[in-house]
């Protein structure tokens, strides 16, 4: 349908008809893209990546001139790896900074070999407005010399470091202290993903206690999966950043909590706690003065805390807003009914309880009951014993749902009933933004009459960004239908896409990384 109604408009836009029936020429028939004024071309190339605006450069003249406006690199990544442009050598990207860049450029981000002290020297130098810089030291066996180092962009407001797992960066830092003391967002990215099985020497690439200094004005720090960050990084950062808004600590398996007592009464901004995959100790939480704390989103996926930590802590808080404790043992049907009957669950928008075992469906029914039509993502995926069946129920409640992550990978004993459960969905979920199915392939049962069923989804959540499904035949059922209404970017397999309550943090755009 939304096809012939495009059809019916071009046929309109290029043909007109007189009284009696006969067609008259249109005024803008033979208007072609060469004859569109530059500024029209300029706001297109803003939606094509560098890659194709290199490509379209080599058409004509015309073109090459407006790809070469600096109005189209503000936002610039020279890491071909992850989908940036590929600079073959030092001379190029010196020539691409005075040419290109210039003072439009707000983003830059740098793979290792191009990190030198002449190209940090010219990006000083010839872009006064560069305020977010990414440094890519991840693959790094060895450092460029940077003693001759002078100069750096001084207006930075976020910078992201990949740490190498063997460079020591103190020289480097040494000679940017004085340039970034303005920083508000700071990202030390490890290597966690990269950590193998055996315990090796650990080493501390970067001296987080000087960097402390040199950066009081920090709002935002993640330091993601540093193998090398325990808890009294974390008190050397609360001494010195009185402005802390948001810390980070995923996958930094040292961190035990034993100085978040201390963190909070310095930090009284906090609002935002991320400390999945730590090694979180539930006495240290149990010491901590929960009801003067102002911390409103916390994530404690994968931490191993106590049932009891988890009652008392949910107990004594004034109220948080958004809540990540997957994979948690503790987390049962008692901490869900006593923080429902004790605590205060009135601000919350966001839960996710991820692989929560020993939750039953009883118990997740009440709870989302009296507070299922105040959330905005709500996700309950990895538990086998959660169905079709329970997400029927409590999907009407769920009128401002955001997010929704259901099913599990765990290949079920009963089938799950796709059509009707994306036809309540529809019905009842109208500002739905994302939409995660984990249920393998097999255990998925639709009829011919699914299309229907994707139709009404389609139609009824217009917000609808993302779909996320197991490889299979449904999944290549719903990306069909969706692709024919030119929606082409919406269904997503999940080995390339995972949905998360990570969009609700209110530092979301601040903490996106790769």
């Amino acid at each position: 349908m939304e096809a012939d109604i495009w059809g019916q408009m071009a046929l309109e836009a290029n043909q007109m008809y007189l009284t009696d029936g006969t067609a008259a020429r249109s005024p803008f028939a033979g208007t072609t893209i060469e004859k569109l004024p530059d500024k029209v071309l300029l706001n297109i190339f803003c939606y094509l990546s560098h890659r194709e605006i290199c490509r379209l450069a080599t058409i004509c003249k015309k073109w090459r001139l407006i790809a070469y406006d600096t109005r189209l690199w503000k936002n610039v990544s020279l890491r071909p790896e992850i989908s940036g442009l590929h600079v073959g050598s030092l001379e190029s990207l010196l020539a691409l900074i005075s040419i290109r860049f210039g003072p439009s450029l707000r983003y830059i981000e740098l793979p290792i070999e191009l990190i030198t002290h002449t190209v940090l020297h010219e990006l000083a130098n010839k872009c006064p407005n560069l305020t977010h810089m990414l440094l890519d030291f991840s693959t790094a066996m060895q450092l460029h010399d940077f003693s001759e180092l002078q100069a750096f962009p001084t207006k930075l407001r976020y910078l992201c470091i990949c740490l190498s797992e063997v460079i020591f960066m103190e020289g480097f830092m040494r000679k940017i202290y004085n340039f970034i003391n303005g920083l508000e967002i700071l990202h030390l990215l490890g290597t966690y993903e990269k950590v193998e099985e055996e315990e090796e020497e650990i080493y501390e690439v970067i001296n987080v206690h000087k960097l402390k200094s040199a950066t009081p004005n920090l709002r935002v720090i993640n330091l993601y999966g540093i193998n090398f960050v325990d808890d009294s990084h974390i008190d050397a950062f609360s001494s010195n950043c009185i402005q802390l808004e948001c810390l980070a600590v995923n996958y930094c398996s040292k961190v035990t909590g034993s100085t978040m007592k201390t963190l909070f009464q310095r930090s009284r901004r906090l609002k935002c706690l991320l400390m999945n995959g730590t090694s979180l100790q539930s006495e240290h939480l149990m010491q901590i003065e929960w009801e003067k704390c102002s911390l409103q989103e916390f994530d404690i996926t994968a931490t191993d805390l106590s049932t009891d930590c988890l009652v008392d802590m949910l107990t004594r808080h004034p109220g948080l807003r958004f809540l990540s404790a997957g994979q948690l043992n503790g987390f049962n049907d008692h901490v869900l009914k006593t923080w429902m009957e004790q605590g205060n669950a009135k601000n919350l928008v966001a839960l996710d309880l991820d692989s929560s075992d020993n939750l039953t469906d009883d118990a997740l029914y009440k709870f989302l009951s009296k507070h299922g039509s105040q959330l905005w993502g709500l996700g309950l995926s990895g538990m086998s014993h959660i169905t079709d069946s329970l997400w029927q129920s409590i999907l009407p409640i769920l009128k401002n749902a955001k997010i929704l992550v259901m099913g599990t990978q765990e290949r079920l004993g009963v089938n799950i009933l796709v059509d009707q459960l994306m036809e309540t969905i529809a019905n009842n979920c109208p500002i739905l933004e994302r939409l995660e199915l984990r249920w393998d392939p097999e255990n998925l049962r639709f009829s011919d009459k699914s299309q229907k069923a994707i139709d009404t989804l389609r139609v009824k959540c217009l917000k609808l960004k993302s779909l996320v499904l197991s490889d299979g035949r449904y999944y290549e059922v719903v990306k069909a239908n969706f692709e024919r209404a030119d929606r082409m970017t919406v269904v997503r397999t999940l080995t390339n896409c995972r949905v998360s309550n990570y969009y609700l943090l209110s530092n979301y755009k601040d903490l996106v990384f790769n």
